[in-house]
């Protein structure tokens, strides 16, 4: 009898592990009679498994797939392989959803720096759109933070991951209810929520949509929880904080904007129809019709002027010939669409491997001009230093060749936990000789997982090593 192996769902084959952790991973999906690509979310399932927990995800999915709103991301199918044919394929939820090919919004974005206003103000109405309609559902999200808003093939936004998602109203009467469950990450979550009482769903991701815009236009959470325990909340109630950076930055009409959405007492907070007719949100976009080129280029200029984009991708295909047909022919397979393939090269989504370009939606990757075995232990020593954990793990890539990985974690600034991979295989290239080493996040916040790439690479120990572009 052979090994388990992931089933096919829907005409869809997972064909690369692009995310996920804990108990999912998420694959790119590929349908290759239609010519389609698909994520497909992998929750496994286990004997040890609970009917609670097999109903949450039955409550997640019953609500993802009745929600259809282009800043949401689409729920195509699922199926579900019980424990009895475990000898034949992998036991779980596969669910199958829009690929997002643009990755993570907030994994363009340099930390403490942020994004200029009118990107912020192009992804923050979409992210209106879109809650604005969850809301008309009749459903709150209650988990809006940057790790699940989303970018598709052309850039537009998407918001993903209703684990946490609650019905709180009736489409056919409009009667609603209040809610009482705890839930949320603490630099994210409305101050309503350190309390006992019952609470209203839409003031929630009101408060949700203002951490968020304030995280675009800073780089940064504005606290780490909304109590007493963060100075920086402190400093806010008082308005002390409003004469600080980045706050004495904002302009008058945001500033007015982000203190609406982040007012206190909820009954008094700024409603999504208020948001709406705001003069900051109200304006036209500059970028609304800007090609899809501009558009990845304005997103990632931050990180293009610090220097990011050049350790991510330098240019390694420039010198070698034929890559740029290789990279046209391997975009196909990710976004068919002609805007897509634009997109997603722009943002440098295309890692450079020793079998031509692959897919890859993190921008928290390097090259090094040492071996992994050679490398791996300056990635230890580095890592530790900088008081994240490290344990050595053996796997291989998308060709069945060995990697090196590291699987890693600890707590960011903000004391929010992170865990994700870091992985390492052979690369000879151009002139080169060394790794391609890969950081991808499975837990946290992106901008904490940039600003831990960010020292892994300007570390003593991996500096010397690391390949930048000429």
């Amino acid at each position: 009898m052979g090994s388990p192996k992931y089933p096919q769902v829907a005409g869809y084959d997972l064909v690369q592990a692009v995310g996920g952790g804990g108990f999912s991973t998420v694959f790119r999906a590929v349908h290759y009679q239609d010519q389609t690509v698909a994520a497909c979310k992998h929750i496994v399932i286990r004997d040890t498994t609970t009917e609670k927990e097999r109903k949450t995800v039955d409550k997640e999915m019953r609500i993802h797939a009745n929600l259809k709103h282009i800043n949401i991301l689409e729920f195509i199918n699922a199926v579900v392989v019980e424990m009895k044919h475990r000898a034949s394929y992998f036991p779980g939820y596969y669910i199958l959803l829009e690929f997002a090919a643009g990755g993570d919004l907030f994994d363009k974005i340099a930390p403490e720096v942020g994004v200029d206003e009118e990107i912020a103000h192009l992804y923050f109405n979409q992210l209106v759109e879109g809650i604005s309609y969850l809301h008309s559902q009749g459903v709150c999200h209650r988990d809006l933070k940057p790790e699940n808003i989303l970018l598709d093939i052309a850039g537009a936004l998407k918001i993903s991951d209703f684990g946490l998602s609650a019905v709180y109203k009736l489409k056919e009467t409009g009667k609603t209810r209040t809610l009482t469950e705890r839930c949320g990450s603490l630099p994210y979550v409305a101050p309503e929520l350190n309390g006992e009482e019952e609470y209203h769903a839409e003031p929630i991701d009101v408060w949700g949509i203002g951490v968020i815009l304030f995280t675009m236009l800073a780089g940064n959470t504005p606290w780490d929880e909304p109590t007493r325990h963060s100075h920086e909340y402190c400093k806010y109630v008082s308005k002390e904080i409003f004469d600080e950076a980045p706050w004495n930055r904002f302009g008058h009409d945001v500033l007015t904007l982000i203190c609406g959405l982040l007012t206190i007492n909820p009954a008094r907070r700024i409603t999504l129809d208020q948001v709406a007719a705001h003069p900051w949100v109200s304006r036209p976009s500059q970028l609304a019709f800007v090609s899809t080129i501009e558009l990845a280029e304005r997103l990632t200029q931050n990180l293009r002027t610090n220097g990011d984009m050049g350790v991510a991708a330098p240019d390694l295909d420039r010198m070698h010939d034929g890559d740029d047909d290789d990279i046209d022919d391997d975009a196909t397979l990710v976004a068919p669409s002609p805007q897509g393939s634009q997109f997603t090269q722009s943002l440098m989504l295309f890692t450079q491997t020793q079998h031509g370009p692959r897919y890859s939606p993190h921008l928290t990757r390097f090259y090094a001009s040492l071996p992994p075995t050679s490398l791996i232990p300056l990635l230890r020593t580095a890592l530790s230093a900088l008081h994240v954990k490290s344990e050595e793990r053996q796997s291989t890539n998308e060709e069945g060749e060995p990697r090196m990985r590291l699987r890693i974690g600890g707590y960011d600034k903000r004391k929010v936990v992170f865990r994700g991979w870091v992985d390492a295989e052979g690369f000879e290239r151009g002139g080169y000789e060394g790794s391609l080493v890969v950081m991808a996040r499975d837990e946290g916040s992106p901008i904490s997982w940039r600003q831990l790439w960010k020292a892994l690479i300007l570390s003593p120990e991996v500096e010397p090593n690391v390949i930048r572009k000429r």
